[in-house]
Parts: C-alpha cells; structure tokens; sequence
C-alpha cells in the first residue's frame, strides 16, 4: 500500500438478515477494488441492530458516529428525517448515503430500485396466474419502513383496480423469517379458500413459502416472493413460490460503498441510484443459484 491510512466506512441495516449479508459481501467487493486502485486500506464495518426498530437503529447510528467513520450507509426502519442521529452525523460532516430506501431528503444519496414498481410488479404477475377474483393476502414487512411501504401500497393499489378480489391482511413480519412463518401459518388457517399470497420484504417469502409447505398448500395457494437470496431462489425452484420479484442487494452494497468513498473525497455524487429490479422464474432460477456459488 501505498499509505498505511485506513479509511472506515459503516453500514447500518434494519436488522442482521441474509439479505443484508448480501448488501454487506457487495461493499466489500467495492472496498477491495477501491484499495487496490487507491492505495489506502478500506474498511467495511457491518453494525446491525439487534432487532428492526427506530430506537434499536438510532442508538447503533449514534455508536458508529461516535467513532468518527469515513461514512455510513444505512437502511432505515423509518424516512431518514425521523432518525435524530442522522442530523447529527450532518453536523458532524460525516457522509450518508440511503440503500434500499428511497429518501425523503434531497440531501441524501439514495441507492436502491423502484419499489412501488417492484411491488406492483409482483401483484401484476399474481393476478395473471389467478385471474381477477378470490383472496389474495399481503404480508407486510417492517410497515414505517419506506421501500417496505411503497412495495405494499403499490400491491394493494393494483388489487383494489379489481373489485372482485378480496384483499386479505397477510401479517407484518417485521423483518424477521420466524414471524413470517408464524403469521402466515395463521392466514393460511384463517383463510382456507386463499388464492395468492404476496409480501414486502426479504423475510416474507421464506417464512410464507413454510407456512404454505406445512400446510399442504404448494401449488393451491400462488406466492410470489420478493427480493433473490439463496433461501428465497430454493423456494422458486422448489415450487413453492411461483417467483420473486427482486432487488440486487450486492450492486446495492457495491454502489454505496461507492458513493460513500466518492462523498468522503468531496467528489459530487448523484442523488438517486437505480439498481435495477430482476425476475425470477423457474426458467432462470439457475442462473441466480450458480451466482450465490461465486
């Protein structure tokens, strides 16, 4: 190296997940390449709190500010304006930038996809395999999240265009795969005639997808998943979601980590970040499987 100078970077998620595993191996990625070509050492420091919550996430937030980080990437559990330790870090002149959040302040880089047409997309493609008629439930995730909010309005402003489709509370898992299994078990007792089952979040579809193979439902109850890990893709090949509409959690790490370093050099940097949204089938679940094994 060129300088023993080491520059920290932090990210603060939601909560530890595999989705954020994800994000975190992608700025890691970014790190190595940005060593390699700047000459100084780059940290990723991955802060998650224990649960998904605003005081959980803003006491991490003021930890890590504390120790004075190069910039922090973080996905709130609320819009960026309702964390107080972000207008600290602000004052402090430490660098933010949002991932998979959009943001409700022009001052913050947001790095992420589209999520209400995520989420619509995701409605749009149940209704064609179930037709326009019968109960269709929506698990939320975290329900203050942004991204997790607009994914849920946009499905329920698509199913409300058909009057005859009654529109089920799925639960809300709170970004956490045991609630998720708990809560769908339960709508799946509750509603023996469902037809489709859609979610929000990461945590949603795996925990859905065992309520539904507990339940001796695969293939009568039609789930469409959100989001591409590894346990999500199984269920897709598997058959017991039909599919997952999902973001690309490692470019959302890369790119953020990214911005962050570019922001810490003074360097301009955009306001938005599309990374872009992907559709998985059982015609290309492979090729996403043999992506994880990279």
């Amino acid at each position: 190296m060129e300088n023993d100078k080491i520059w920290r970077f932090v990210i603060v998620p939601k909560v530890d997940h595999p989705w954020f595993v994800e994000v975190h191996r992608g700025a890691m990625k970014q790190a190595r390449f940005l060593q390699e070509q700047a000459g100084n050492r780059i940290e990723v420091d991955y802060r998650p709190p224990a649960r998904a919550g605003l005081d959980e996430q803003d006491s991490v937030l003021v930890q890590v500010a504390a120790t004075e980080p190069c910039g922090i990437a973080v996905d709130p559990v609320v819009p960026i304006t309702k964390l107080p330790a972000i207008t600290a870090m602000r004052e402090q002149g430490i660098p933010v930038v949002l991932f998979d959040s959009p943001s409700s302040d022009p001052a913050y880089c947001s790095v992420g996809n589209d999520f209400a047409e995520q989420g619509a997309l995701a409605a749009r493609r149940l209704i064609d395999l179930i037709g326009v008629t019968g109960e269709v439930a929506i698990m939320q995730g975290v329900p203050t999240a942004p991204n997790h909010r607009q994914r849920y309005q946009a499905q329920l402003d698509v199913l409300q265009r058909h009057p005859e489709i009654t529109i089920v509370d799925g639960g809300a898992d709170n970004d956490d795969i045991p609630t998720a299994k708990q809560q769908g078990t339960a709508v799946l007792a509750s509603h023996p005639n469902l037809k489709g089952y859609l979610c929000c979040d990461a945590s949603g579809p795996i925990g859905i997808a065992a309520a539904i193979r507990e339940a001796g439902k695969v293939g009568k109850v039609i789930a469409i998943g959100m989001d591409g890990i590894e346990p999500i893709l199984n269920e897709v090949k598997n058959g017991v979601l039909e599919s997952s509409v999902a973001t690309i959690p490692d470019m959302q790490g890369s790119m953020a980590l990214l911005m962050l370093w570019q922001a810490f050099q003074g360097i301009r940097i955009p306001q938005t970040i599309d990374t872009g949204i992907d559709v998985i089938t059982s015609d290309n679940v492979d090729e996403f499987l043999a992506s994880h094994q990279d």
